[in-house]
């Protein structure tokens, strides 16, 4: 299969060459359509279910609001956790999904829910909703409203929030993937009535007068419209207010015909809504600020470039003087992280080419190779867009293209070296004959190293298949990364195929390796370098295996000590503060605290650019802080200019001793905006770790946590330890005398109403300004709603008119109620939160849970548990258990299947703790603790550490295969031999992280670990792998070679005697120049040609099984055929006749089956051809191998007949020796001229078979025994073809079996005549049914004897050949006896008759014809042995290629 591919792409370059051209545009298109973001978005699949009620304590909030809904939300389908929050006037209740459910089907099911849910909470508590489709990335832009300072006093905090409600909200709020503007701070303008309670008395005027009056006076009317004069006018009825003056002139009632206005009872001016939350910035006091939310799963970089627009386009509108400060944008974030992803790939592409380039030794290979890298980077982007996956710091983070495009390098190395290897001989051809020449070796090298690149590219995709499996925040994390990985994977392997085969036949030049080059030299001096280490660990072995056992159990001591974090914190570049107020502390005192951090480090921190603080809650809730709670958004310049400190965590303690020094006893926590708000939407708490206190009592809980605090204070990095604020807010307690009430006949729902409209307000109505709307409100004057005896004054109206004061009527009292009631699935509890600085989680933790274990005593039915950041670390590493075994199970399963042997598969698998060695090592040595990242380097590391274990395996196979005995010589040959492939891969992979374990850059921290393993599990994989592999073979193979042997069978004696003998010796005659023959007489001969035009003619045939037989129009007038009008019809029709329809398919399998005998026909007609061609190929080299002989004999008989001559005339021999050796030397000369003849009909043969018009020359004059022929497939062709006929029989007697099935006849047709209004329409459908069968009885009878026939003949033709092949077995086993013959003995005398003569006959002991006896001795020997190899060739072929017919 993957030859075909490779042969299809060499023969078709430009089509290849268009597809890599498509994979680049498609590529290129994905990148600028892609989203781009800075991490993975691991926030779980949640929906937030708000509600507001604004006037509603803590406990009532749980009671009346949180617990209905919590309780509608817990059985929904697919719900994995629910959290709520239950403060003051507000409740959020967080429902947790499954995340293989979506994202809008929760919301589906939620929305039907809520409405059951709003049934169980009293009227006027408030209406749940739920939040945006937003998550912890979803605050893209924040940004303040200022004012430039000569404009100052023009404009108020107020007027900024209308301006920001109506103009900057509403313009931003059209912009496709953003889902929420969020307002925060300022005051939200109100037209309000502030009522005196003493007017109210003294003019009897009650409440409810005055609610009446205003909704009765500030409404609109329609009345339909009146036609006058052709025009409709619409009647308008305008009734509403429009400034203070018109509602202060709304009459309450009439007393005595004087009417009591509005004015006279309340003063009506512009005041604002109680407000839960406010906004300063850089120490400048209030602001107002604008949050923009994103869509879930929106292009974040598209998002923020659409808002910068529309922030642009604003601005103009503005008033003047006013201008949005972006102060937080997610874009900075993002342009860091892509920044470093983009330098990373670069630089380690770079030094990838580089490492490639230079061990290559060859600069067009080298740029083959690294043409491969941006290739399959785009490849990986096509599909990431297709696929939907984020570019990201995690996808686009683990690339290593040292891996990637190892294929790629072990083929063009190979490709590179047979082009070099038989540069000669390809210099030397025209251009066309050497783009041939070189195709041909560009296919057969690629074709033989693909199995070792595909199977070493399958192994790093099965290890990456367990990575996939990982969930959670973890697999959000990590499975893009997989992903990308294993799309870059593919597509390397895809242009493997393809594009590169094509590269290489058209870029790689024949040219001689220059044995000079770097490369060459480089490697001579590592192998300098290298054998003296081998050969003493070949001396050494046990003390070598002894140190690297002592070295695993090293780093595994050394990982136990090992501290553990979920994943290395990213640097967002940012602070978020949080200082820790007094429960309950006022709006207005904590706005003066933020104001006074803020320019405390403004002030002492040039590092700092801005500082906004965020307090309370804001318009949208979704982070539902109190009062006294805010965010303290530090935004930091560059670190270039940072001066005070080098580092974050340096500068945070910095700041943090300045604000205590300024500001003592106030608690601060740091964190970071993201993720802060990834611990807060993923775990509930937004501390590194949550330590969670269960149970039902606040006040235990409260009492626990303190506990916990104390005894935890002193572990060494956990800072920041803050406990959830749940108890301790000021109330002002209404406590009910039911009997009074009684008395007066009132009722609570009134009090209540009353006391809320008095402090809080009630809204009463609208005023309108153009398009811009605002409440209308009632409530008391300010300076009457300051205290509790502003309460207990409060005057309530009673059935008769009579006003008393609410202190007759309640019992009004200073008490404290909790502030915060949390809950995790429907359990209530309390957090003591720790964020983690200068240490890892995992050791943090430890000692935290040992000083709980010892100090704190929980009562029954109390708990702890762990959550946070480390809760995601314990999950993730209950899956890496999963997940690394069968990571490891995997690579040993496929090593199995690639060596057939548990003990080789074994070896190459002991490269993994030798790997894990070094990722240990290096993560130690960089003081780096374990994290989920590192986890995942480590997979990934054990994946490739296997791939040089199995390139040094198979070569120590091979060179034992052939021959080697000598165990420490093929260790040294192999490790030697293997030392460039070895070093190639691992360097290149190696350094291919290596950018990403020294960068810096924004995000750096994340792929640090994963680089650092990798690097350092491959540098000791490599150097245990090259030395520890070799001796493990030894070992093993020692072993092997001790095992008792067992007799084998007589017959295969001839075999392995001649095995031994001939394996150094013999080989295919030049195996190269037969082949090429061979291709070109399957291109040229024409009976190939004819061949392959039959089986094109018998698959254009299987179309013609759907022949249908010609539709027949007719045209009919019979003046019998009347119409109702009795005229003649003059009938058009249509006919058509069918066979039965399973006919056709029937007959279409017949075609199939004669077109498998044309093709079964055409590779026996093939076999035949290259049987013809190597027979006579063969019968020429042992022609010119007879030739060189005699050449050999005839200079030596013709110094003889020359010397004789010279001897004669001098007297020194009589005539008969003179004539002898004349004679002797015309006969060898007869026999040369014999041979030459016969070599040219030879030749003739071979050109009229191969048919091409080149001269055929061979170039081979040494015959030898053929014995490296794999097993013969011509049996198989014969069996093929015999097959394809036996089908083609069954086929067509099931055929003539359809025949009894009826055809099908349908006939339409239409008659009119003049007398007609329309046509009249008739059909026919009938069957033509074979009643007279006789003829179809007989075909059946016939074709079933056909098939019964051609099975006889076939089981005759299996006994022929099997007769044949053993025939010809039996003759080989004679021709090989005569060459063992000659190898054994005949050699050795006919060298011994040879050596004797010469010296006999010059010493003189024998005279001329003795010596002539003897040297026809030997050479009738030698001509022996030529004549055995070749009739042992000849039979060889006859075997291989069987033609016994």
């Amino acid at each position: 299969m993957l030859e075909k591919i490779i042969a299809f792409s060499l023969k078709n370059k430009l089509i290849v060459l268009l597809f890599t051209l498509g994979i680049l545009g498609f590529g290129l298109y994905s990148v600028f359509q892609i989203s781009i973001g800075a991490v993975p978005d691991v926030t779980n699949n949640q929906v937030q279910v708000i509600t507001t009620s604004r006037n509603l304590s803590t406990q009532d909030i749980e009671q009346y609001i949180t617990y209905p809904v919590e309780l509608e939300m817990a059985n929904l389908p697919g719900v994995t956790e629910i959290r709520s929050i239950s403060k003051f006037g507000l409740s959020v209740v967080t429902i947790v999904f499954e995340d293989e459910i979506g994202t809008y089907l929760p919301r589906q099911l939620i929305a039907e829910k809520i409405k059951t849910a709003s049934e169980k909470i009293p009227q006027g508590f408030g209406t749940p909703e739920m939040g945006p489709i937003t998550t912890g990335l979803g605050e893209v832009y924040q940004y303040t409203l200022e004012v430039k300072p000569e404009f100052k006093d023009r404009f108020s905090i107020t007027d900024l929030r209308t301006i920001q409600d109506w103009v900057v909200k509403r313009q931003l709020s059209g912009i496709k993937g953003v889902v929420e503007i969020n307002t925060w701070g300022g005051y939200l303008k109100q037209y309000e009535l502030a009522i005196n309670t003493s007017s109210l008395k003294a003019m009897n005027v009650a409440v409810s007068d005055v609610i009446t009056a205003l909704e009765k006076n500030n409404s609109i009317a329609g009345g339909s419209y009146i036609e006058k004069t052709n025009q409709s006018y619409f009647i308008r009825g305008e009734g509403r207010v429009t400034k203070l003056e018109d509602i202060e002139n709304i009459v309450i009632k009439n007393v005595n015909g004087n009417p009591v206005y509005v004015k006279n009872i309340a003063k009506v001016q512009f005041g604002h809504a109680n407000r839960f939350g406010a906004i300063t910035g850089n120490g400048e006091g209030e602001k107002v600020l604008g949050q923009v939310m994103m869509l879930k799963g929106a292009n974040s970089k598209q998002v923020i470039e659409d808002v910068k627009l529309r922030v642009t386009e604003i601005e103009k509108t503005l008033p003047e003087g006013i201008y949005i400060n972006g102060f937080l944008e997610r874009s900075e974030l993002v342009g860091k992280t892509t920044f470093t992803v983009a330098e990373n790939l670069i630089l380690g592409c770079l030094i990838v080419i580089f490492v490639v380039v230079v061990l290559l030794g060859n600069w067009r290979s080298g740029l083959v190779v690294a043409s491969v890298i941006p290739l399959c980077l785009l490849f990986a982007i096509s599909f990431m867009n297709i696929f939907g996956i984020d570019a990201n710091l995690m996808s686009l983070g683990a690339i290593d293209f040292g891996i990637i495009i190892d294929g790629a390098v072990i083929i063009v190395e190979f490709i590179a070296f047979q082009i070099a290897h038989k540069s000669k001989h390809i210099v030397g051809l025209a251009k066309e004959e050497r783009q041939m020449e070189i195709d041909q070796i560009t296919y057969k090298s690629a074709s033989k190293m693909m199995n070792s690149a595909v199977f070493g590219q399958l192994i790093i995709l099965i290890v990456f298949i367990p990575i996939l499996s990982l969930s959670g925040v973890e697999g959000k994390m990590f499975k893009p990364m997989a992903m990308t990985f294993s799309f870059a994977l593919l597509g390397a392997m895809l242009l493997c195929f393809t594009y590169v085969p094509v590269a290489a036949s058209l870029f790689l030049k024949p040219k001689e390796e220059n044995p000079n080059s770097i490369s060459n030299r480089l490697i001579s001096q590592l192998n300098n370098w290298y054998l003296p280490v081998m050969k003493w660990s070949l001396a050494n072995a046990k003390k070598v295996l002894v140190g690297a056992v002592s070295l695993l159990f090293f780093a595994i001591v050394l990982f136990s000590t090992m501290g553990g974090e979920f994943i290395p914190q990213l640097d967002e570049g940012d602070f978020v503060i949080q200082p820790v107020l007094k429960t309950g502390t006022s709006l207005s005192k904590t706005i003066e605290t933020t104001t006074k951090i803020e320019s405390i480090i403004l002030n002492n921190f040039p590092e700092v650019a801005q500082v906004v603080s965020r307090i309370g809650a804001a318009e949208v809730p979704t982070d539902p802080m109190s009062m006294e709670e805010s965010d303290i958004i530090v935004k930091l310049k560059p670190k270039s200019e940072w001066v005070s400190a080098t580092s974050k965590d340096e500068l945070a303690d910095k700041i943090k001793a300045a604000l205590e020094a300024k500001i003592p006893n106030m608690e601060i926590e740091f964190t970071q905006p993201i993720e802060m708000r990834f611990n807060e939407l993923i775990s509930g708490s937004r501390s590194d770790v949550a330590i969670k206190i269960f149970g039902e009592d606040l006040e235990v809980l409260a009492k626990k946590a303190h506990e916990i605090e104390k005894a935890i204070k002193n572990v060494e990095g956990a800072s920041d330890i803050i406990i959830e604020k749940t108890e301790g807010l000021p109330q002002m307690f209404v406590e009910y005398d039911r009997t009074k009430i009684a008395r007066y006949g009132l009722n609570i729902a009134d009090l209540n109403d009353m006391i809320a409209l008095g402090f809080a307000g009630k809204t009463v109505g609208n005023v309108f300004e153009g398009e811009k709307r605002f409440d209308l409100v009632i409530r008391l004057e300010k300076q009457n709603r300051t205290d509790i005896e502003d309460i207990q004054n409060l005057f309530v109206s009673t059935p008769n008119g009579d006003q008393i004061p609410l202190r007759e009527l309640a019992n009004i009292t200073y008490t404290e109620g909790p502030a915060k009631i949390s809950r995790d699935n429907t359990n209530r509890r309390i957090v003591v939160g720790i964020n983690v600085r200068n240490r890892d989680l995992q050791s943090v933790v430890d000692d935290v849970k040992k000083q709980i274990e010892s100090k704190v005593t929980l009562p029954p039915g109390y708990r702890i548990t762990y959550g946070g950041q480390f809760e995601n670390l314990e999950s993730a590493k209950a899956r890496l258990l999963i997940a690394v075994p069968i990571a490891l199970f995997l690579i040993f399963v496929l090593l199995h299947f690639a060596f057939g042997s548990i003990k080789e598969a074994l070896m190459v698998y002991s490269a993994i703790p030798l790997s894990a060695v070094g990722g240990v090592l290096f993560l130690w040595m960089r003081d780096l603790p374990f994290s989920i990242s590192a986890g995942v380097g480590f997979i990934a590391l054990f994946g490739i550490a296997v791939l040089n274990g199995i390139v040094l395996i198979e070569h120590f196979k091979e060179l034992k295969h052939s021959g080697m005995k000598d165990m420490n010589e093929l260790i040294l040959k192999g490790t030697t031999d293997r030392l460039r492939p070895v070093l190639l891969t691992a360097t290149a992979a190696a350094l291919g992280f290596l950018p990403m374990a020294i960068s810096s850059g924004a995000g750096a921290e994340i792929q640090r670990p994963l680089a650092t393993v990798v690097i350092g599990g491959l540098f000791t994989a490599t150097l245990l792998t090259m030395i520890v592999l070799p001796l493990l073979f030894k070992i093993f193979d020692e072993k092997e070679f001790k095992k008792p042997k067992f007799k084998k069978h007589v017959s295969g004696t001839y075999c392995l005697i001649f095995l031994l003998v001939t394996s150094v010796g013999f080989a295919q005659n030049n195996p190269s120049e037969l082949d090429s023959i061979m291709a070109k007489a399957l291109q040229n001969n024409s009976a190939i040609k004819a061949g392959k035009l039959q089986i094109d003619k018998a698959n254009a045939a299987i179309q013609t099984a759907y022949n249908f037989d010609k539709t027949t129009l007719y045209y009919g007038y019979d003046q019998n055929n009347l119409a109702l009008n009795n005229l003649p019809l003059k009938v058009f029709g249509v006919q058509q006749s069918f066979a039965f329809p399973t006919v056709y398919g029937a007959q279409k399998k017949v075609l199939q089956s004669e077109s498998e005998i044309q093709k079964a026909s055409f590779e026996l007609q093939k076999n035949e051809l290259q049987n013809n061609i190597s027979k006579v190929y063969h019968q020429i080299v042992y022609i010119q191998h007879q030739e060189k002989l005699y050449r050999y004999l005839d200079s030596l008989y013709q110094n003889f007949s020359k010397a004789s001559h010279r001897r004669f005339e001098l007297g020194e021999t009589n005539y008969l020796e003179k004539i002898t050796a004349e004679a002797k030397f015309r006969q060898i000369r007869t026999k040369l001229s014999q041979l030459e003849k016969e070599k040219k009909v030879q030749l003739e043969i071979l050109q009229s078979l191969v048919q091409t018009d080149e001269k055929i020359v061979i170039q081979s004059t040494t015959i030898v025994p053929l014995i490296d022929f794999q097993q013969s497939k011509s049996q198989g062709l014969y069996q093929d073809y015999w097959q394809s006929v036996s089908k083609k029989y069954q086929t067509n007697e099931k055929l003539q079996k359809q025949n009894w099935l009826p055809d099908l006849n349908l006939e339409y047709f239409q008659g009119r005549n003049t007398g007609l209004s329309q046509s009249l329409y008739g059909f026919q459908v009938g069957i033509a049914v074979p009643i007279l069968c006789n003829g179809n009885l007989a075909k059946s009878k016939v074709a079933k004897l056909e098939t019964q026939v051609w099975e006889q003949q076939k089981q005759n033709e299996a006994i022929r050949l099997e007769s044949h092949i053993i025939q010809k077995k039996n003759e080989l086993e004679q021709h090989f006896q005569a060459i063992d013959y000659y190898n054994q003995f005949g050699k050795k005398v006919a060298e011994e008759i040879i050596k004797v003569a010469n010296l006999s006959y010059q010493q003189g002991e024998i005279d001329f014809f003795q010596y002539i006896i003897s040297l026809e001795n030997a050479t009738s020997i030698q001509v022996d042995y030529l004549s055995a190899v070749n009739q042992f060739n000849q039979t060889q072929l006859d075997i291989q290629y069987i033609n016994y017919q």
